[in-house]
């Protein structure tokens, strides 16, 4: 059942553009605006004083003083680890070994994977992000728990079930075979279904067999409007067991390449340690880097190299990874962007920031039509920021003086969860859960 209209006022923020490209005329800013949702749309935007008198009675939610902008979008995380986000002391593959599978293999209990499912949404919820493309276990009912979780929340997500059938425990193990009948199954019946979305997700090379990832590109093939996400040269270690399993392979995104999984509507979550010819790959087969950088920090990975994949055409995301990324927050995860950057002696400008969370994240999957603007048409997520929602944050702005972009700033560097002040998904208002 559709939410009924209702309108926002406040001060409405989103892009039409790339501001690297096309500058502050990119921007979309109206500072006393009122944003019009029906039938899970925005069938309306502009100032104050021309929308108002046309709305009767239309029930109105006043955010007077704050931003309100599309719905934020993670290109990358993993629902079943939200128990061991922080997990203390290893680098990736042996944060695998000892947090994330023994973790994972919980989810093969139908509740536990429901409550985790409905914790990870409203965590999501919380943090203003309305759309993620979202790694499961390998259990295949651990993926309809969590499509049913998003279902019944009326989100808009993008998610698979993990695929791996070698060098994993044996317990979190499938077949190429089941594992291409099972996601089969789950794209024939949640794909399209409402809201939701089917992402192929063989978890990376090392735990697929060359018959798995044959099996990957053949789904694809039997349903080329489904999204591949998988892992791209994140850890040293990792990088050095792709190349002694795959002794033929040029390189790690080469393995990729060679089974057809690299195109316009994947997802390679990490790509820190590529040469050129892997980022050519990218480029020429419109695949995306997706850059973690909280996750690339906690497990010591490396730094992302943001403008040497732009400058090789490559499109770039904005992801939290979850749980080895340490934050929900697509706000905090752009502030350690930002960061992360710095140490490379590059930087990400406020407007870069929050283009990459909104639009250019939307750009990335191929939704631009659908979610990650305010424009009329779009589906109504929408996420309002408070710059002054902590004493330190209000401190801070007194400073600012009415300059839009330092107040981006100070919302990337300083907000979390706390500067969420609502969220909204096709026009209704989520409970916050807490």
């Amino acid at each position: 059942m559709m939410p009924a209209p209702r309108a926002l006022r406040g001060r409405l923020l989103d892009f039409t553009a790339d501001p690297a490209a096309a500058g502050s005329g990119a921007l979309r800013y109206i500072e006393d605006g009122v944003l019009v949702m029906a039938g899970g749309r925005i069938i309306d935007r502009g100032p104050a004083a021309e929308i108002l008198p046309d709305l009767g009675t239309m029930p109105i939610d006043d955010h007077a003083g704050r931003l309100i902008l599309p719905g934020f979008i993670d290109l990358h995380i993993h629902y079943p680890q939200s128990r061991v986000i922080g997990a203390f002391g290893t680098q990736l593959m042996d944060w695998l070994e000892r947090y994330t599978f023994p973790e994972e293999s919980r989810l093969a209990d139908p509740d536990v994977a429901a409550q985790m499912a409905r914790f990870f949404i409203d965590e999501l919820l919380a943090n203003g992000t309305t759309t993620a493309a979202v790694y499961g276990t390998v259990h295949a009912a651990a993926t309809d728990a969590f499509f049913e979780a998003s279902r019944q929340a009326n989100t808009r997500m993008i998610a698979g079930k993990s695929m791996m059938d070698r060098n994993a425990p044996p317990w979190l193990m499938d077949t190429a075979q089941g594992a291409y009948d099972s996601v089969k199954d789950l794209i024939t019946r949640w794909h399209g279904n409402g809201r939701q979305m089917y992402v192929v997700t063989p978890r990376f090379a090392i735990t697929s067999t060359d018959e798995q990832l044959a099996a990957c590109a053949a789904l694809i093939g039997e349903f080329p409007d489904t999204f591949l996400q998988t892992h791209l040269s994140e850890n040293d270690k990792e990088i050095a067991f792709v190349r002694e399993i795959y002794p033929w392979a040029k390189n790690y995104a080469d393995v990729y390449r060679h089974f057809g999984l690299m195109g316009p509507r994947a997802l390679f979550g990490h790509s820190i340690h590529l040469d050129d010819s892997e980022v050519a790959m990218l480029a020429e087969s419109g695949a995306a880097a997706v850059f973690c950088p909280t996750s690339n920090t906690f497990l010591g990975s490396g730094l992302f190299d943001r403008d040497r994949l732009a400058a090789g055409g490559v499109k770039i995301g904005l992801a939290t990874d979850v749980g080895g990324g340490t934050s929900y927050s697509m706000l905090e995860t752009a502030g350690e962007a930002y960061k992360v950057l710095q140490l490379r002696r590059q930087t990400l400008r406020p407007l870069d920031a929050f283009h990459m969370m909104t639009r250019g994240n939307a750009e990335v999957l191929g939704l631009g039509h659908l979610i990650g603007t305010l424009e009329t048409g779009s589906e109504a997520d929408v996420v309002v920021l408070d710059a002054r929602a902590t004493p330190a944050m209000a401190h801070r702005m007194t400073a600012v003086d009415g300059d839009l972009e330092q107040e981006l700033f100070v919302l990337m560097i300083m907000g979390d969860d706390r500067s969420v002040a609502a969220t909204y998904v096709a026009g209704e208002r989520a409970v916050r859960p807490r």
